[in-house]
């Protein structure tokens, strides 16, 4: 499921941070090969690496900050139950 995600989250890069991204992190080329390979300077590289690593981050905190907020929604019925069990375990006779 997170390759999944991942992989979603990497296509979504803007093209030349992708293209960047998927070189260094994916690929394993030097930076100077990188550079090489897309004709940009070893300082772009640097930057575009940095700036995708950084999207991506953001993307993944908000993707899983949004399936916490799911997972552990407590209300209504279910609420209830969870809150008896527990109080039925700490009290006996509750």
């Amino acid at each position: 499921e997170l390759r999944r995600v991942l992989e979603a989250r990497i296509d979504r890069l803007p093209d030349d941070y992708r293209a960047v991204f998927v070189l260094r992190a994916l690929e394993e080329l030097s930076v100077e090969d990188t550079a090489l390979a897309l004709e940009i300077p070893e300082a772009t590289v640097r930057s575009r690496l940095f700036r995708a690593r950084w999207l991506l981050r953001d993307s993944l905190a908000r993707e899983i900050d949004l399936t916490l907020e799911d997972a552990f929604n407590f209300d209504g019925e279910r609420c209830d139950r969870i809150v008896a069990s527990v109080l039925k375990r700490m009290i006996p006779g509750t």
